[in-house]
């Protein structure tokens, strides 16, 4: 139990990855930190559910696994990463046509891929990509798609136009991000980031591809955000964490000292020298970090912006008869249905089904349809080219504020210090995504290391932020 007196140089407010990777950050240079969770559990969107033997997660989001900076994320240096198949798969015309995959992938379709064991899930923006070695590991159960079902034209065009996206993905994921950041901003939509392609290849892989990975099905996210999110796309292959999403904020509460993290406890008030809880009073400290989501962090801090959100919800299906699309991310290149992107699940990590069952995980972006479920079956039986009414539905997830809209103009570094002593950090004041929250949290922890060790005064009695400091 806390204490009314309880002291700590920092408190953040909100255990999800943002605020539990600065607590890392923060502890790892010797500043006694206290975590508080109004949840009885961290993680915050960044759940996992278990049912039935399989696991669940409430925003499926494929994770890029490019290069890795430890100082963004030291805790987690014992994350793995389960790699989809190279590129993805796109869906047109009743046919399955593999895209986006390097040239040495491409000539070994149909593989495993590799385990990647990384040091940490953050990298900063400002890297450039470099190669890593494959560690083969056995195939996992279920067949790879037929060779005759799998097809390299429509909707990428002809040879040479996809030697073209090769080229620019290539260019791409070399491109640094201060360069990409310099270019003039408009919508997703307007600006393809792979300019000089044909219009098909635009419209049947880079728009899906560009709405799964900023689940933004209109492309109405600045062009300088989907850049960065094509770039960490083009520089390595997208992945999921091994046991759910719900293993990178375990991982990181596993890092912190014992008794940093305190889930069940509200926070009401903040100031720059202390928070209050409904449950234990006012607990003083030295710097407040808010790492709550954007709408939680504008009601401790008037003034805070909060922007608009992309809704998600996403479907899960168990099946005994698992499609043949082994580890491959599908995606609709019609777009002829609710699913934005589909996949089984337990095919890239086995963890997440029981044995002889398979998990099938679909992604709807935007309002769901009514009767989302018999939508997503339909859909699901074109996509896969499998009857689906055998399914079983295991779960419904629903989330209305699941991702922070980033139309233009947006800056991905929006300030994380609003006062000497109160601070905040989270996916809104980055990109809205696992990298982005940790990109602001290390930016926060530097900021209240450097006010600290500066011995800046943290004011005793200041009010909350105003509208023009705070947003």
């Amino acid at each position: 139990m806390l204490e009314p007196a309880y002291q700590a140089d920092v408190v953040v407010v909100g255990a999800g990855i943002a605020g539990l990777a600065a607590a890392q950050q923060l502890t790892s240079a010797g500043v006694t930190t206290t975590v508080l969770e109004a949840a009885h559990c961290v993680g915050g969107r960044t759940a996992t559910e278990k049912v039935d033997g399989f696991r669940l997660d409430r925003i499926g989001r494929p994770l890029p696994m490019g290069p890795t900076d430890a100082r963004l994320a030291p805790g987690l240096e014992g994350l793995v990463l389960l790699p989809f198949a190279p590129g993805v798969l796109l869906h047109s015309e009743g046919r399955h046509h593999r895209a986006g995959a390097p040239a040495s992938a491409r000539s070994a379709r149909g593989a495993r891929g590799a385990l990647h064991v990384v040091r940490a899930l953050a990298s900063a923006p400002r890297s450039v990509p470099a190669p890593r070695r494959p560690v083969a590991v056995p195939r996992p159960p279920g067949r790879s798609l037929p060779a005759s079902r799998q097809r390299a034209g429509a909707p990428l065009g002809t040879a040479v136009d996809q030697a073209r996206l090769g080229a620019a993905l290539a260019r791409l994921a070399a491109t640094p991000a201060d360069r990409l950041l310099a270019r003039p901003e408009l919508s997703a939509a307007e600006a393809p980031a792979l300019r000089g392609l044909p219009a098909r290849t635009i419209d049947g892989f880079l728009r899906p591809l560009l709405a799964a990975l900023l689940c933004d099905p209109g492309l109405t996210t600045s062009s300088r955000c989907a850049d960065l999110a094509l770039r960490a796309f083009a520089g390595g292959r997208l992945g999921l964490p091994e046991g759910g999403a719900e293993a990178l904020p375990e991982l990181l509460a596993r890092g912190l000292p014992p008794g940093t993290v305190h889930t069940g406890v509200r926070v009401t008030s903040v100031a720059t020298n202390a928070v209050t809880t409904a449950e234990h009073g006012v607990i003083r400290c030295r710097a407040v970090l808010v790492a709550t989501d954007a709408r939680a962090a504008a009601e401790l801090l008037p003034g805070l912006r909060v922007p608009d959100f992309h809704p998600v919800t996403v479907v899960h299906h168990a099946t005994d008869e698992p499609p043949t699309t082994g580890t491959a991310l599908l995606l609709d290149a019609d777009r002829g249905g609710p699913v934005a992107h589909t996949a089984v699940i337990s095919h890239v990590d086995p963890s997440r089904a029981p044995a002889g069952r398979a998990l099938v995980s679909s992604t709807v972006l935007g309002a769901p349809p009514s009767g989302v479920d018999t939508a997503v079956r339909v859909h699901l039986s074109r996509l896969y080219g499998v009857p689906t009414t055998r399914w079983e539905t295991l779960a419904v997830h629903h989330t209305p504020e699941a991702v922070p809209a980033m139309r233009p103009p947006h800056d991905p570094r929006r300030p994380v210090r609003l006062l000497a002593g109160l601070y905040v950090c989270g996916d809104h004041r980055d990109t809205s995504d696992v990298r982005g929250a940790l990109h602001s949290a290390h930016r926060a922890s530097a900021a209240i290391l450097t006010d600290l060790g500066a011995g800046r005064p943290m004011h005793a009695a200041d009010p909350a932020p105003t509208a023009s400091a705070a947003a």
